[in-house]
């Protein structure tokens, strides 16, 4: 009986031990490799602008009569290349331009309140201060969908029309597992940390119209900025924009909704969603395509081409 106990009490050493061992040699590899990538960041990628005492970075590249907007979804670490695999294939036909709200990308990480009121009002800001002036084609992806229906409801002079990427509307969130996704997140955020989180931005798992330096570089970012305190709060916002967005007329501008599949997002009939919230709309359309949530990723070809249709209309 002693001897079964002092095995079973090796056994148990040694299943405390290797993990705690392999956690500590992950943190350690992941700060000399964040050492090592700090040159990897020292210029922006795009123009570093002043808003509220802190610094936010806008991107933008190519002309064109009409100005795409680009914003990202929830915890994208870098918006700037999360977005490239689309407007490098429509950066010579239009304006292209790329907000990196507080907490992602080059920007700062400011641990503030994140209302969607208070992000609009930052990105306008931004905007101004970078001297870019719409009116503006919204692209929103996933969670910016909210803040591009309060633009276009607030201020519908500045926007010429909204292209979705996959974009939340205010229904889906009606029946949202809100405690998990935040649980998730907390979780998410000390896998950062720790450095669990550079094992999850391998290069096959980054955009791949990305090259090897920008896959580098966009992991050098996540790394630092993957799920931060930002990200959180700006979660911790969704259900005050919601109300906000059903106690205005819901907003009548030009609309095309790329949607995915379905299967990588948590939210109340994701499919059928889109197709209700279209249906009130005077000149709205739902494009389905058959990948995941990140849809600027996987169909960017299709997606540019039925941009230029949708504008060109």
């Amino acid at each position: 009986m002693k001897k079964r106990l002092k095995l079973l009490g090796k056994v148990l050493l040694v299943l405390i031990i290797v993990p705690v061992m392999s956690l500590l040699v992950i943190f350690v590899y992941n700060r000399i490799r964040m050492k090592q990538e700090e040159s990897l960041l020292e210029k922006p990628l795009g123009q570093m602008v002043d808003v509220d005492g802190h610094m936010m970075c806008v991107y933008e590249e190519g002309e064109g009569e009409h100005t795409l907007l680009f914003l990202s979804g929830s915890g994208t670490a870098s918006p700037i290349l999360d977005f490239r695999s689309l407007y490098s294939l429509l950066k010579d036909e239009y304006h292209i331009v790329v907000i990196e709200k507080f907490g992602y990308g080059f920007s700062d990480v400011v641990d503030d309140e994140r209302s969607f009121d208070t992000i609009l009002r930052q990105d306008r800001e931004a905007l101004e201060t970078a001297g870019i002036e719409g009116p503006f084609v919204l692209c929103p992806h996933s969670l910016s969908g909210l803040e591009s229906i309060m633009w276009a409801q607030d201020y519908p002079d500045e926007v010429e029309a909204i292209i979705g990427l996959d974009m939340v509307l205010p229904r889906t969130y009606d029946e949202f597992d809100f405690d998990g996704v935040f649980k998730f997140e907390k979780l998410a955020a000390l896998a950062r940390k720790l450095g669990i989180v550079r094992f999850y931005y391998l290069d096959s798992s980054l955009p791949a119209a990305l090259s090897k330096e920008e896959k580098e570089l966009y992991r050098a970012i996540a790394c630092r900025k993957a799920v931060n305190i930002d990200v959180i709060n700006e979660g911790l916002s969704i259900t005050d924009a919601v109300s906000e967005i059903d106690s205005k007329p819901k907003q009548d501008v030009p609309m095309i909704m790329f949607i995915s599949d379905g299967k990588e997002v948590k939210g109340t009939n994701w499919v059928q969603n889109h197709y209700d919230y279209a249906s009130d709309l005077s000149d709205a359309k739902v494009i389905e395509l058959d990948c995941g949530h990140y849809v600027h990723n996987f169909m960017q070809d299709r997606i540019a081409e039925d941009i230029r249709e949708f504008i060109g209309e």
